[in-house]
């Protein structure tokens, strides 16, 4: 039955998936045998897992429930810079195939490491993310995410040829090639981040090209978080289903959750990936339907395994049964992260606010950035805000009413008054990559 599936031309269920259907019961035997697996595996070989665990009082063998996790430490980013460049492998270098690392443009890079076999699960769980966003063999795949030692590119690119999908490997940037490519190659799906995929859709527009009449249905979009509004101008711009995926490089890059068919929700791989959600402030266990923050253990990582890593990703957990069959928990799309905080007259704001209310304005773009200054130890936000060319225009009553519209919209959602600039189109920067929405100028 699997292989008539796999055989449909039209996109059937692929052997892949078969995982994400596994009953409760066997799936949390998968788990806990992985995670008394992954355990012993970075007690034994990551000295700095070791030493946390002894001063709890903790070994391997205190690992003989999967609510038995609460009990190991967490993980967090500075210990990946704090040990710089190996000091978290549990795979001796001659077993390690792959490096990837973060820029490092904020002090010590991140580097992560695969074994052949986790490049093996990382093209699995990818393949699976891609039938969920209904992928399938025959397909051809824009792969729109940078390669190199960011982890996207090429996480995409296994996954879309295990999957039996056609990848080409274009990688970001050069955006009227890329629109060529989508219309001369008949490309069916595109992988990128979602802010750059609306600076394709507004050079296409500018090339007089109609995505909307061209075969390209599916987008795939992570790297960065992005609202459901920003989701309705992509689909309706571009005539196309788009979906979110989530994945870290700590973790393994993309492929740790993606949206399906019903776009309610992403189903972890946790098979893989064990999720928890935590109080942000105590890092108390908080039950599935309450809101915190992600955190993640890998379950089958050799190379670099990560025992409770907190993601400062802020989502809960649904554990309704969905509509496509998965039995997979779902979390929320990540809106926000508790590291993109800044507060403004005692206020907290995240970026994806501002994108909130700008989206429910009509005659704005989706291209904005938020400003932060300091003036005589207060701190300041502005907000400037790509306006419609008909809108920029008219430079009285045309620009002074999106402007009181768009005020009201983010006072109503922020509770504050911002300073608002609106500016004409292609006026801000666009990224090929992820969005730079946040200008710091406070300490200038």
């Amino acid at each position: 039955m699997l292989t008539e599936l796999w055989n449909d031309a039209e996109g059937g269920f692929h052997p892949a998936s078969a995982p994400d259907f596994l009953p409760g019961r066997a799936l949390q035997e998968v788990q806990l045998r992985r995670l008394r697996a992954v355990v012993a595996r970075a007690y034994q070989n990551v000295e700095l897992f070791r030493d946390r665990m002894e001063e709890r009082g903790l070994t391997p063998d205190s690992i003989q429930s999967l609510e038995d996790i609460q009990q190991l430490p967490f993980t967090v980013k500075t210990d990946l810079r704090d040990t710089y460049p190996f000091g978290l492998f549990a795979s001796p270098m001659a077993d390690v195939v792959r490096l990837h690392a973060s820029s490092g443009t904020t002090g010590k890079p991140i580097v992560v490491a695969y074994t052949r076999e986790d490049v093996d699960v990382w093209a699995e769980v990818m393949a699976r993310t891609l039938a969920s966003c209904g992928l399938h063999r025959g397909d051809i795949l824009q792969n729109a995410f940078g390669y190199g030692l960011f982890t996207g590119g090429l996480g995409a690119h296994y996954g879309g040829e295990t999957l039996g999908a056609t990848v080409i490997p274009i990688s970001g940037g050069n955006t009227d090639r890329q629109i060529m490519l989508i219309r001369d190659f008949s490309v069916t799906a595109l992988c990128c981040t979602p802010s750059y995929f609306t600076h394709m859709i507004e050079r296409a527009r500018e090339l007089d090209v109609d995505l909307r009449n061209l075969p390209l249905r599916v987008g795939i979009f992570g790297a960065e978080p992005w609202t459901d509004g920003m989701r309705r101008h992509i689909e309706a711009e571009a005539g196309i289903k788009a979906y979110d995926i989530y994945g870290l490089s700590e973790i393994i890059g993309p492929g740790v959750a993606s949206e399906c068919s019903t776009q309610e929700g992403l189903h972890i791989f946790e098979d893989h990936f064990y999720p928890e959600i935590i109080d942000p402030e105590t890092g108390e266990a908080l039950p599935d339907g309450q809101e915190g923050e992600l955190v993640l253990t890998t379950l089958s990582k050799k190379a670099m395994p990560m025992i409770r890593y907190r993601t400062r990703d802020i989502t809960s957990l649904i554990t309704e049964p969905c509509a496509c069959g998965r039995t997979l928990r779902r979390m929320r799309r990540i809106g926000r992260r508790s590291d993109d905080m800044f507060i403004i007259r005692g206020v907290n704001v995240f970026p994806s606010q501002v994108e909130a209310a700008l989206l429910q304005v009509e005659g704005t773009l989706p291209h904005y950035q938020i400003i932060l200054t300091r003036d005589q130890g207060l701190d300041r936000m502005a907000v400037e805000v790509e306006v419609t060319p008909e809108v920029f225009s008219d430079k009285i009553k045309a620009l002074e009413e999106v402007r009181a519209r768009l005020a009201q919209a983010i006072e109503h959602i922020l509770g504050i008054r911002v300073e608002l600039r609106l500016v004409e189109p292609r006026s801000i920067a666009r990224s090929e990559g992820k969005a730079k929405r946040v200008i710091d100028r406070r300490n200038d």
